[in-house]
């Protein structure tokens, strides 16, 4: 178990069961609670200092999310990675993201791309493995910034909810050797292509860059054969 977070850390103006919920849904997305978990609610009761009330709704609120499964009288179990899940948040991410960086290169392709090298720019500095954090939450405000500038922001809120079970995926690709510079070599590809007001090459260099962890599926199971479902 991660170290003690009582009551008194925990922000008193937000509902308590929410703030539970985000901290266990981060333990399990970078893998920390990994697949097979047993969580205690006795044990989260006395992490959090809160009742059982509050520690069961947020474990309810995983469950909707398919991040943990619930077996009455018995225990709450982190959930498998389903690859059948992360399969339809890639082509959900792909169907959106394609037509923005698209839509991006005919429109706006200069100051678009002039954003998107400042978040690589930081990418780059934390590419190291005592960085995955950083690194991996600076890959996220890379591919959100498409969103924004597309005008679509409001879609991203949705592929987040929907893309649980490929964003633990990425996370066991993510320490694999060479996989970081992959992401930032695939990032200055599609930065390259928007820049250059090339519509095809930016779409392709995306969709090369979104099918890299699905395609190594069998290598990530071969490492992880108790982490994966489907």
């Amino acid at each position: 178990m991660s170290g003690m977070v009582r009551e008194s850390q925990l922000d008193r103006s937000r509902q308590v069961a929410l703030q539970i919920h985000e901290i266990l849904r981060a333990r399990i997305l970078t893998v920390e609670l990994a697949p097979g978990t047993v969580l205690s609610r006795a044990s989260l009761q006395l992490e959090f200092g809160v009742s059982q009330t509050p520690v069961r709704d947020a474990l309810m609120r995983l469950q909707e999310e398919g991040l943990v499964e619930v077996y009455p009288q018995y225990a709450t179990v982190v959930a498998k990675i389903d690859t059948d899940h992360a399969r339809q948040a890639q082509f959900l991410r792909l169907s959106i993201e394609l037509e923005a960086v698209r839509r991006l290169t005919e429109e706006a392709p200069v100051e678009t791309a002039a954003e998107l090298r400042e978040i690589l720019a930081r990418q780059k500095a934390v590419g190291s493995p005592e960085t995955y954090d950083i690194f991996d939450d600076i890959d996220r405000d890379f591919h959100r910034k498409l969103y924004e500038r597309a005008g679509i922001l409001q879609l991203w809120a949705n592929v987040r909810r929907q893309s649980v079970h490929l964003d633990r995926l990425r996370r066991l690709n993510l320490p694999m050797p060479g996989k970081m510079q992959t992401v930032l070599a695939d990032h200055e590809s599609i930065v390259d292509a928007i820049a250059s007001g090339k519509p095809e090459a930016a779409t392709a260099a995306l969709r090369k860059h979104l099918s890299g962890t699905l395609s190594i599926i069998d290598e990530i199971r071969a490492q992880y054969p108790n982490y994966i479902r489907g």
